[in-house]
């Protein structure tokens, strides 16, 4: 409606500077508002997890000297919950020299995950355990495991860096950082919410997410908790750029430009895996990512929460470039695990990606506001 009143009072001759103005206007007001979103950190459930997917992301995984126990877990998790409760809210952690930097949290979200090593220190028992070993698998140890997690993402990249740079200081007394990934999505506001991601081969990447009533189901626990596996995922770029369109969409089994299944039209059409073509063969082949990632019951469903990364090519030139996937579930063993192991069997398109990095982390449940993140575990 601004635009158009805009477009209007400007008249005649100076209509299309007129429409320019509102557009870029218009855009720039959308940018503060974004720039001021404030996403609640207090909750039954952690934010970050059903949120939306801001731009930007880091992924944190520290580790916890020997001699840790669950008391000094407990502060640990009250000092940090409390900078990422007035972070997130656009206010500067206790300490913070810099507040400049915090005013404005882009809809910054701070969400927690605990590595089977953080139960074992507290003297508990760990509802996560290390993946089995998959064949696809060429594991590094400088982006695997970890104790805890911090996830934080925001639609601006110095918001990032600037929640990171407080949670690591504060966290450095308690434990050292295993690994540190940085990831990033399409810029806010270059496409509408609730659009696919990209990832960096070209795909629409979380197509068959579960949605609504489903979604809770597949991914929340009775008591707000879920769990996340975080892989890094290296893209083997030069390779997948000598294919086709056609050699990608079977790897795929779905439209490189729409994202849709050999047997529809549109990205979210159902694939049809009985149908079979003129030479009796199945439309959608077996091998391909879509056939082996399928799951038919809804509450065994994974949430696909991807970022890529992109780092400084070699000096040969050579890229680094992959995807920073962030899966979450109620049961990593009865959802996760089975879908992976299909996908290691037979996907054509392990030919052109490599799995370098896995951890995984519980994600407890949110807290009130005069509570703290792993309130329930750790007292």
């Amino acid at each position: 409606m601004r635009l158009r009143r805009r477009y209007l009072l400007a008249g005649g001759a100076l209509a299309g500077a007129g429409a320019a103005a509102g557009f870029l206007a218009t855009r720039e007001e959308a940018s503060a508002v974004a720039a001021s979103d404030v996403v609640a950190f207090h909750g039954v459930r952690q934010a970050g997890v059903t949120t939306e997917p801001p731009a930007h992301a880091s992924f944190v995984a520290l580790t916890l000297p020997a001699g840790t126990d669950r008391r000094a877990l407990g502060r640990m998790m009250r000092l940090l919950s409390d900078d990422a409760r007035r972070l997130t809210a656009g206010e500067p952690a206790l300490g913070d020299t810099d507040a400049q930097l915090a005013v404005l949290p882009a809809r910054l979200t701070v969400t927690f995950g605990f590595g089977p090593g953080l139960y074992r220190a507290a003297g508990l028992p760990s509802p996560v355990k290390d993946l089995p070993a998959f064949p696809i698998d060429r594991l590094e140890a400088r982006w695997s495991g970890g104790d805890l997690l911090l996830q934080i993402c925001a639609d601006d990249p110095l918001t990032v860096a600037h929640a990171q740079r407080m949670l690591v200081k504060d966290a450095r007394p308690f434990g050292a950082v295993r690994w540190a990934q940085i990831g990033f999505r399409r810029a806010y506001g270059v496409q509408q919410p609730g659009f696919t991601q990209r990832n960096v081969l070209g795909q629409l990447d979380g197509t068959a997410n579960p949605a609504g009533a489903a979604r809770d189901t597949a991914v929340w626990r009775p008591d707000g908790s879920t769990t996340l596996v975080v892989r890094r995922i290296r893209a083997e770029i030069e390779k997948w750029d000598l294919l086709s369109v056609g050699d990608k969409e079977n790897a795929v089994g779905r439209r490189m430009v729409s994202g849709a299944p050999f047997t529809g039209t549109r990205e979210h059409d159902e694939p049809d895996f009985a149908a079979l073509d003129t030479t009796g063969l199945p439309v959608m082949p077996d091998f391909a990512h879509v056939t082996r990632a399928h799951v038919t019951d809804p509450a065994l469903k994974i949430l696909r929460r991807p970022y890529n990364y992109d780092a400084a090519p070699n000096a040969a030139g050579h890229p680094d470039s992959g995807l920073i996937f962030a899966s979450y579930q109620g049961d990593i063993e009865r959802q996760y695990v089975p879908i992976q192991q299909r996908l290691a069997e037979k996907d054509l398109l392990n030919e052109w990606i490599t799995p370098i990095g896995s951890a995984v982390f519980a994600v407890p449940p949110g807290c009130t506001e005069d509570g703290w993140i792993g309130e329930e575990v750790l007292t």
